[in-house]
């Protein structure tokens, strides 16, 4: 496929020899779902051993989680769609980011077809960086010691890089604890995890227009079945065709409508305008509580208010606090 370019990154799905201004390149291998802070210290270390060696630096990632793939339908609570991964990668600094099919013809790469077929015959590599839990090839038969020693055998380097501790003091980061943060509605735990809000994009779809007829309208956006945020209403923020809304979102099931399927509802403050069709992002700053229902409309319509003046305040506080942390 023909590589592509997003602010300055070369973007390129299975590539069949390195893509022009990649080769010879560090790359940095891994799912990298979330794009997290354990993943931003191998991007990182990447970045700077290619600027070390005088090379260009990439991240190697797979579409779809093998997971899914292993599954046959989507099984996981995916952080960061490919369209937000790819875009979070960049935003780390790599001049590129390679995507690789995941299916039965690279599952089934023993751990040394997929060293000699993909990192040397195809992307012609010059170093690679690891976290300490990577495994590749059929069966996860390729280990970090298994690719440090192909390194030396090969002429590439190999750098291995130890799981990052949470900001808390507990666990390291990962993926699953960023999920299992979120499925309790813990944003802010999730926020410290990734090192930014945990963010979703979709288009904005046709509702009831309820919240019309209640003097908040909403952007609406299904979510995919398999994104497990806890229901409940948040304060965010949101990005449309460049302009950025504070704003209180809804996601759940509207138990005092209809009971439907699960719907993230924004109301952005100080917007008006017809948003049918256009694509969101939506970062999720502070959870304010659970969905609830309500014995009327009337008193939905009188919690949304107070939920609006929450969100406010909310980001506010958070404005606050990042202006003084800098």
């Amino acid at each position: 496929m023909t590589p592509s370019r997003a602010e300055n990154v070369l973007i390129a799905n299975d590539p069949l020899t390195a893509p022009a201004g990649l080769e010879n390149g560090v790359y940095a291998i891994g799912n990298f779902d979330g794009v997290h802070r354990g993943h931003a210290a191998v991007i990182g270390r990447a970045r700077r051993l290619a600027d070390e060696l005088g090379a260009p630096a990439a991240a190697l990632t797979f579409e779809p989680h093998p997971a899914d793939f292993f599954a046959g339908r989507p099984v996981v609570f995916r952080l960061t769609p490919p369209p937000l991964k790819a875009r979070a990668l960049a935003a780390l600094g790599v001049d590129g980011v390679v995507t690789l099919t995941f299916n039965a013809a690279l599952a089934g790469l023993t751990a040394q077809e997929f060293l000699s077929q993909i990192l040397i015959e195809r992307l012609g590599v010059r170093a690679v960086v690891i976290g300490g839990d990577f495994r590749f090839g059929k069966n996860r038969g390729g280990s970090p010691a298994f690719l440090i020693e192909a390194g030396r055998r090969h002429g590439f380097v190999v750098d291995v890089i130890d799981k990052v501790a949470d900001a808390a003091g507990e666990e390291a980061i990962s993926s699953s604890a960023i999920r299992h943060a979120l499925q309790a509605g813990d944003v802010a735990a999730a926020r410290r995890l990734l090192g930014r809000p945990y963010a979703i994009e979709g288009e904005v779809i046709a509702g009831r227009k309820l919240g019309r007829t209640l003097g908040v309208p909403t952007a609406n956006i299904a979510l995919a079945p398999t994104n497990r945020l806890a229901h409940g209403v948040y304060a965010v923020r949101a990005a449309i065709e460049g302009a950025r809304f504070d704003g209180v979102a809804s996601f759940g099931t509207r138990p005092t409508v209809d009971d439907g399927a699960p719907l993230l509802e924004v109301f952005l403050f100080d917007f008006s305008g017809d948003l049918y069709g256009k694509t969101v992002e939506v970062a999720f700053e502070a959870y304010l509580r659970p969905e609830l229902k309500f014995d009327s409309l009337e008193a939905l319509k009188a919690r949304m208010g107070e939920d609006m003046a929450e969100a406010r305040a909310a980001l506010t506080g958070h404005d606050r606090m990042s202006a003084e942390n800098r």
